[in-house]
């Protein structure tokens, strides 16, 4: 309990399994994110409104398809949406427009030696 108090002082996010389930879309447009990165269509990254940048997802199709992808950016700015992905992100789940998903949130990214930001 002490832990967790200190945590939340210190403002360190907690990451509970905290499913949602909705519409995604995909988006496209740049040239940056709201974390300040350049916009890649080829990255796996999303945009959230909620979620701290850099918090890596699950993000699960109706179908069962699953990826991980990386938050730096802010949106979808339409009612229902509740997450938008690049073009490379949608692909990987089979879908080029909207589709039903599940956003569960699995904590902070940390970048290894040999990881080519791709996240």
């Amino acid at each position: 309990m002490r832990g967790v108090i200190v945590a939340l002082a210190l403002g360190l996010a907690a990451y509970p399994a905290r499913a949602e389930s909705g519409i995604a879309s995909v988006y496209g447009y740049g040239p940056l994110t709201a974390d300040g990165e350049r916009f890649n269509p080829r990255a796996m990254t999303a945009a959230h409104r909620t979620l701290p940048f850099g918090t890596l997802v699950r993000v699960t199709t109706a179908a069962g398809r699953s990826i991980l992808v990386r938050i730096n950016d802010r949106g979808p700015f339409v009612r229902g949406r509740i997450i938008d992905l690049t073009p490379a992100a949608a692909h990987a789940l089979g879908f080029s427009g909207l589709a039903r998903v599940t956003v569960e949130p699995l904590g902070r990214y940390r970048p290894r030696h040999g990881d080519f930001g791709f996240f």
